[in-house]
């Protein structure tokens, strides 16, 4: 074959067109440095504007973190993040609450979902492990190895991903989840809520009959423990609900495999127990919701009538033939009671098409609250401003 001659022009142009690819573009660098998803991951062009909310708040992108699950505060400015992907990623911040660039803490772990923080340590679940890495936001870019605190817990994936966190007696608090669907299990080992000291020692189970709780927390002024639970499937549309249920004492059962949402006898246990031997949901939540985690509204900057209510992240059906969830709630509570459901952020989904899955919540220093989302692979920021 005979070479054919091209014109210098010509070769020059393609070399300034190889140039120009390879040289990155600002969103590219803006997105290694967050260490947002890949570009065709879901979640990528976030429509942000489909978010309702009630007037004078606002929403916004805050950081991309991979598969964003449960949130905590460090004590140095840093949100750590779990996830189901295997990794755990730390976010710097300013003192104008401005994320800066994600780190990875952690990778290759089984579904480390669940951070806590404590002493300046960092506690993560890791199915049958808990796993702490010491005076760590001064090794944020260089961290160690982590500790194993306690290798305890069962070994399963179904429901074995944990939400962890400190309560107010200084003890860590870790749910089992069960195995299954609907199954009666060890009450012992499975369905259960547990606790231990800070170092693995004195684990003992605080509450039974809680199929698959993925969220928690302590009520500001009482310290009595509120938390979520996911119902079971197969059920129908809009059975069994999911529930927010109140533990003022250790020893409490709540009804799990026997009935849900306090009046509800399981179709495949329900002969073997009543429903009036359990201790009956503070409130019953939309069916099929998956509400994940939750928080106690702490700070100042919302207004007065949100202050010292409750968040919640749902994280969306799949076992329903209309969707639903996909939103944070608000439950109100007075007197130790709730006393309103109602919706608080809603806009994930439209047209039956997710394009984002709330699964925690987090009061910053400010007052002002990040939801993460492990479907968008972010972490948004909500705000109060009156007026703006």
């Amino acid at each position: 074959m005979s070479h054919i001659a091209l014109p210098r022009w010509w070769h020059l142009a393609a070399a300034f067109a190889a140039l120009l690819c390879a040289l990155p573009t600002a969103e590219t660098a803006h997105a290694q440095a967050a260490a947002a998803p890949p570009p065709d991951s879901p979640g990528q062009d976030l429509p942000l504007q489909s978010i309702r909310l009630p007037p004078g708040f606002r929403i916004e992108l805050w950081a991309r973190v991979e598969n964003a699950r449960a949130m905590v505060l460090g004590a140095r400015n840093t949100v750590f993040v779990g996830s189901r992907s295997g990794k755990v990623h730390a976010v710097p911040f300013d003192p104008a609450m401005r994320a800066r660039p994600v780190k990875v803490i952690a990778r290759d772990l089984r579904m480390p979902v669940g951070v806590s923080f404590r002493n300046g340590a960092l506690y993560a679940s890791a199915v049958e492990r808990i796993l702490r890495w010491d005076d760590i936001e001064a090794r944020l870019d260089h961290p160690p190895a982590p500790l194993v605190v306690s290798d305890a817990f069962p070994r399963e994936t179904h429901h074995g991903w944990k939400f962890i966190a400190f309560g107010p007696d200084g003890k860590l608090y870790v749910p089992v989840g069960a195995p299954c669907n609907i199954c009666a299990p060890d009450p012992d080992r499975y369905a259960v809520i547990m606790r231990m000291d800070a170092d693995g020692s004195n684990l003992e189970v605080f509450a039974r009959g809680v199929r698959n709780s993925v969220g928690f927390d302590w009520q500001p002024g009482t310290g009595e423990l509120w938390f979520t639970d996911n119902g079971r499937d197969w059920m129908g549309d809009d059975a069994p609900p999911c529930e927010l249920n109140r533990a003022p004492r250790a020893g409490l059962h709540f009804g799990y495999p026997y009935c849900h949402g306090g009046t509800l006898p399981d179709p495949e246990y329900g002969q073997r127990r009543r429903c009036d031997e359990f201790a009956a949901p503070a409130q019953n939540l939309g069916a099929h919701v998956a509400p994940l985690g939750m928080r106690f509204y702490t700070g100042t900057l919302f207004p007065p009538e949100y202050r010292g209510q409750i968040f919640i992240a749902e994280h969306g059906s799949w076992n329903r033939s209309r969707k639903s969830g996909y939103r944070i709630t608000l439950v109100r509570v007075k007197d130790g009671r709730a006393v309103s459901y109602e919706p608080f952020a809603v806009g994930w989904q439209r047209n039956e098409k997710e394009w984002g899955r709330p699964a925690d919540v987090l009061v910053m220093p400010d007052g002002s609250l990040l939801v993460s989302d492990d479907f968008a692979g972010a972490i948004y920021r909500i705000r109060y401003a009156a007026g703006r």
